[in-house]
C-alpha cells in the first residue's frame, strides 16, 4: 500500500487536512473541519493498529472540547462529557486545550491546558483526569500570562521513562516531574528573564517559555526557545546555556529537532515582541547541525516580504527520510519543504490565523 503524508493545520476558524503522497510535491485539502471553532492543538497519534486523529476546538458558544477520528478525518466523535474539564472543587473554568501530545505508554495522551493545567489520558484521549500536583503546585498561583493567555505550551514526556514528563508554561517557566506526577521541581537555571528588573532576570521560576523539544535517541538533551532566548540543557533541564548567539534575534516561539539526526534543530526568528516578523521581514528558517554551535538560514523559495509571525505549534517535521519540516503563518499560509529545509513551496494559502501544524507519513 502507497504511503500517504498527512498534515493537520489548526487556525482560528477551524481545521484543514491536507494529504499528499511520499514525495509530497502536490496537495489535496479538505476543511474546515469545526469551522469557525479555535483548533489551537491537533495529534496525529500512529501508536497502535490503526492511526487515530485528536483535535483541541473552542466553540464561543458551546465552549472547548477533544475530539477524536479513527478514520482520518472521515468523520469526527466528541470525547465523553466534555472528557478535558476541572474538577468542580477547583471552581475554575477550561478555555482552551493548547497542547495534545502522546505518552510514553501506547494509551496514554497528555492536554496542556489554560488555565494552565495539564490533563492525562490512559484510553487514548477519550477520557482525561486533571494531574492535580500541578495544579496544587505551591507556586502557581505567581505564575503569570503571556499576551496569549496563560496555557502550558509543552508536554514533553520522556521517551524512555514513563514517570517523567517536562512541561513549560507562559508565564511560569519549565517544570518537570520525574516520579509521575507526584511532585513537580521548576527546571529554569540558566534562563534568563528579560521582562524582570535587571537584578531579578534569572528567578526560580517565571520565565516566559515559548516551546520545549527533545530527540528520543538523546532524552537528557533539551533544546528551548523562550520569549528572549534560545537554549540547550545535556541535564535534562537541571540547567540552561544560551545557543542563539549566532541567530539575527533569539526571539521566537518555534523550535523543532530533527527525527531522525538529534544535533540537528530548526528555529524560525522573530523581531523581538514589539513586531513578531521575522528580521527584515524576510521568511528564514535557520537550521543547526551541531546542537546549537552553529545557525545557518534556509530560506530557498521563501518570501522575502512576510510580515507576520509563525506561532510555537505551528512549525513541525514528518516522519520520513528525508524529513518533511512544514510551517505555518498567521497570514495563512503553509509552506513545506521535503528535502528538509534545503527548499520550500506554499502548499496551501488563504487559510485563517495558523495556530497548530502537526504532519506524519502513515
Amino acid at each position: 500500500m502507497a504511503q500517504q503524508t498527512m498534515v493537520l493545520v489548526g487556525t482560528r476558524k477551524g481545521l484543514w487536512i491536507g494529504r499528499s503522497d511520499e514525495r509530497r510535491t502536490e496537495w489535496d485539502w479538505d476543511g474546515p473541519h469545526f469551522d469557525m471553532e479555535e483548533v489551537y492543538s491537533c495529534m496525529i497519534d500512529t501508536r497502535g493498529d490503526q492511526p487515530r486523529l485528536l483535535v483541541g476546538s473552542s466553540s464561543s458558544w458551546l465552549g472547548p472540547q477533544v475530539w477524536r477520528s479513527d478514520d482520518l478525518g472521515k468523520s469526527w466523535q466528541e470525547t465523553p462529557n466534555g472528557a478535558v474539564r476541572f474538577p468542580d472543587d477547583t471552581e475554575t473554568t477550561l478555555a482552551r486545550v493548547w497542547q495534545l501530545a502522546p505518552g510514553t505508554e501506547d494509551d496514554v495522551v497528555y492536554a496542556g491546558t489554560e488555565p494552565g493545567a495539564i490533563f492525562r489520558s490512559d484510553d487514548r484521549g477519550e477520557t482525561f483526569a486533571l494531574l492535580r500536583a500541578l495544579w496544587e503546585h505551591p507556586q502557581r498561583k505567581e505564575w503569570g500570562e503571556g499576551f496569549g493567555g496563560q496555557a502550558f505550551h509543552t508536554v514533553l514526556p520522556h521517551p524512555k521513562d514513563p514517570k517523567s514528563v517536562t512541561a513549560a508554561i507562559s508565564t511560569g517557566g519549565v517544570y518537570q516531574t520525574n516520579d509521575g506526577g507526584v511532585s513537580w521541581q521548576p527546571r529554569n537555571k540558566g534562563i534568563r528573564a528579560d521582562f524582570l528588573p535587571e537584578d531579578q532576570r534569572y528567578p526560580e521560576f517565571g520565565q516566559c517559555v515559548h516551546k520545549v523539544t527533545r530527540h528520543p535517541s538523546a532524552p537528557e538533551r533539551l533544546f528551548a526557545q523562550n520569549h528572549g532566548g534560545v537554549y540547550r540543557s545535556d541535564d535534562h533541564g537541571g540547567s540552561w546555556t544560551s545557543i542563539g548567539d549566532d541567530l539575527p534575534s533569539d526571539f521566537g516561539f518555534s523550535i523543532v529537532v530533527h527525527p531522525l539526526q538529534p544535533e540537528t534543530i530548526f528555529v524560525f526568528p522573530l523581531v523581538g515582541g514589539d513586531k513578531r516578523y521575522p528580521p527584515d521581514a524576510k521568511a528564514r528558517v535557520w537550521r543547526s547541525r551541531d546542537a546549537g554551535a552553529t545557525w545557518e538560514p534556509l530560506g530557498n523559495g521563501l518570501s522575502d516580504s512576510f510580515f507576520v509571525g509563525v506561532m510555537r505549534d505551528a512549525m513541525t517535521a514528518d516522519n520520513a527520510d528525508p524529513m518533511g519540516l512544514y510551517f505555518g503563518a498567521r497570514n495563512g499560509t503553509v509552506w513545506a519543504s521535503a528535502d528538509e529545509g534545503e527548499s520550500w513551496r506554499e502548499i496551501v494559502e488563504d487559510l485563517p490565523d495558523v495556530m497548530v501544524v502537526r504532519a506524519a507519513v502513515l
